[in-house]
């Protein structure tokens, strides 16, 4: 007969024999684990900011280039629309727009 989950782990008996271990929960020195691999990085090893700056300024360059075309013709037509515009009503309400184009209204 095999001894169940509940009898491996521990409770009444000492811990060393064989097939008896230490905690009834959360596996205190249990059985060791197969197939778990797990990974570390010296503290004196890690650069969390490594090449950041490097690689900032040409994913910034990279993302640019490639839609200013979209955004920058209308950005620069939008410009000469509006200076024109501003240009005409501050002519439109000087002196002389006014005398020109005063029987219009």
């Amino acid at each position: 007969m095999k001894p169940t989950q509940v009898r491996l782990g521990g409770g009444g008996s000492t811990p060393g024999k064989h097939g008896v271990f230490l905690g009834g929960w959360g596996n205190f020195g249990g059985m060791k684990q197969k197939g778990i691999i797990s990974y570390g990085v010296a503290p004196n090893r890690q650069y969390p900011l490594a090449g950041a700056f490097h690689d900032a300024i040409f994913n910034t360059w990279r993302r640019f280039s490639s839609q200013v075309l979209y955004w920058a013709p209308a950005t620069v037509a939008g410009y000469y629309i509006m200076n024109w515009a501003i240009e005409r009503n501050e002519y439109l309400n000087s002196k002389a727009g006014r005398a020109e184009f005063a029987e219009e209204e």
